[in-house]
């Protein structure tokens, strides 16, 4: 049987080695400590996140003609909202779109804008459709919504919103719109309850 070769010399680790495992350690440390702190900020935020919503509306013009085209005109108002003291909105990219019966009647949109903490800003939108072709079935809808005099539209749309938190940086998310909006059609009266945003 072959004798064992035994060795005492000992293994080093190289000084290398050593400073990485150190910086390592020391970004983990930082990284998980400077999440604890956002998260604690956004906590403390969070319950007054910024929102968008249709603060009012009016229909000004629902008919449709012999020929089976509507003209529709409505004003909406939608608000942005930031609640927060502490922290300035910006919202980019706010895009929504108002469907009657499935269709796609406009688009309304906003250049980026700043909400300043504690404040609101309301954006008034003049709808003026095109005249709109409709199918049997559409101008049977559009008569019973004039004898019963209740009409709804739907509009719906998203808005991205950056959330300043001083030194911590920023929270981003989108806030999306889902509303029904009815009105009377006979005097235009907007109808619906508050419809707020929800944030994904």
């Amino acid at each position: 049987m072959p004798p064992k070769l035994i060795s005492d010399a000992k293994r080093r680790t190289h000084p290398l080695v050593w400073l990485a495992a150190v910086l390592c350690t020391v970004v983990s440390i930082a990284v998980i400590i400077g999440g604890i702190v956002i998260f604690i900020g956004y906590l403390v935020i969070h319950p007054r996140i910024p929102t968008v919503s249709v603060l009012d509306a009016h229909l000004n013009k629902f008919q449709n003609d012999l020929a089976g085209r509507l003209e529709v005109q409505l004003t909406i108002i939608i608000e942005a909202e930031n609640d927060n003291a502490k922290a300035h909105a910006s919202f980019s990219d706010s895009s929504f779109f108002l469907y009657f019966i499935g269709m796609k009647i406009a688009q309304l949109k906003a250049d980026p804008f700043e909400v300043r903490k504690n404040s609101s800003l309301k954006f008034h939108y003049a709808v003026v459709s095109d005249s709109i072709p409709l199918n049997p079935e559409q101008m049977e809808k559009v008569d019973n919504d004039l004898k019963a005099d209740l009409s709804g539209f739907v509009l719906t749309g998203n808005t991205r919103v950056q959330w300043r938190v001083g030194l911590l940086g920023s929270v981003k998310y989108e806030c999306h719109l889902h509303c029904e909006l009815k009105f009377h059609p006979s005097n235009g009266t907007y109808m619906s309850s508050p419809c707020s945003s929800r944030a994904k």
